[in-house]
């Protein structure tokens, strides 16, 4: 990563935190990963995979924007689990500089996208809207009118492919136009707020939304216990934590197979990232206090 260059009385460095927000599932995950350039939140194609406030760092000639992704909102079932994440989302909305709204043209305009609207309304902030999935045939995209009668309220909107990386430097070059002035908020070679044992985590979560059925994934959490480097190889322990039986045995599948899939798929994005060959330990474990640390 190359050093942020020194800022000059002609073009003094901007610097900021930007957040993005949405409702579930419409591709807030991927476009802060296609931002940074690299993979750091957890990206599936089922609602609520996100539930932490993940930074991604992104060094420009122009400065630092820090991007922010947030959980989706999720009204249709209340859980002690979706109003710590919702309560997440009104963290992310305090003192920062931008909203990015992210908005799915195939869905239609929902009760958590009213509600949202509603909190971003208030803000006294720059606002841009993003119009994803441009990627997708314009018969697919349904509501997209009911989109762009929002341009309105927003200093700014982009219809882009968070997924294909299309029209994404557009809005880059409109964050920094808006952001202030400021000095970086991170060191140039840091990309992201989590350490390494949390994005394991989130790497082989993912997997387990991948691979389970719809109400599997929510009941569960991963904590990585170890990550030790060895000369040619890492070995990384990990607990898969359910809170029900039940999902254990879902988890761990016939013969183990459902556990082991879930490994095969982890290990090999992991070590496409790592560089370096990957042992890889899941055990599964209930513990019904789970969501209390989330």
């Amino acid at each position: 990563m190359p050093s942020l260059p020194k800022s000059t009385a002609a073009a003094p460095l901007k610097s900021g935190l930007v957040t993005l927000v949405g409702r579930s599932n419409v591709g807030k995950s991927t476009l802060l990963n296609t931002l940074i350039g690299t993979k750091i939140a957890a990206v599936t194609h089922k609602p609520q995979t996100t539930r932490h406030l993940i930074h991604g760092v992104l060094n420009h000639p122009a400065g630092q924007a820090v991007f922010i992704d947030t959980p989706g909102i999720f009204k249709e079932r209340r859980t002690a689990l979706s109003g710590t994440l919702e309560a997440r989302v009104h963290e992310a909305l305090q003192e920062i500089d931008l909203i990015i709204y992210v908005a799915d043209p195939t869905r239609s305009l929902g009760p958590e996208e009213r509600y949202l609207l509603s909190l971003v309304r208030k803000l006294k902030i720059p606002k841009l809207l993003v119009i994803n999935k441009s990627d997708l045939p314009e018969g697919e995209k349904e509501w997209l009118a009911d989109y762009r009668a929002l341009v309105p309220e927003f200093d700014g909107v982009f219809e882009l492919s968070a997924l294909r990386a299309r029209h994404i430097q557009p809005l880059i070059a409109r964050v920094f136009a808006l952001l202030p002035v400021g000095e970086p908020l991170y060191p140039p070679e840091q990309l992201t707020n989590v350490d390494k044992e949390f994005w394991v985590a989130e790497l082989i979560r993912e997997k387990i939304f991948l691979a389970l059925r719809k109400e599997v994934p929510y009941s569960t959490t991963v904590e990585t216990e170890s990550i030790e480097e060895k000369p040619d190889i890492f070995v990384i322990k990990a607990q898969v934590l359910t809170n029900d039986k039940r999902y254990k045995q879902m988890i761990i599948g016939a013969g183990g197979r459902a556990i082991k899939e879930i490994g095969q798929a982890a290990r090999r994005e992991l070590e496409q990232a790592l560089g370096k060959k990957v042992y890889l330990e899941l055990e599964v474990e209930v513990d019904r206090h789970w969501p209390e640390r989330v």
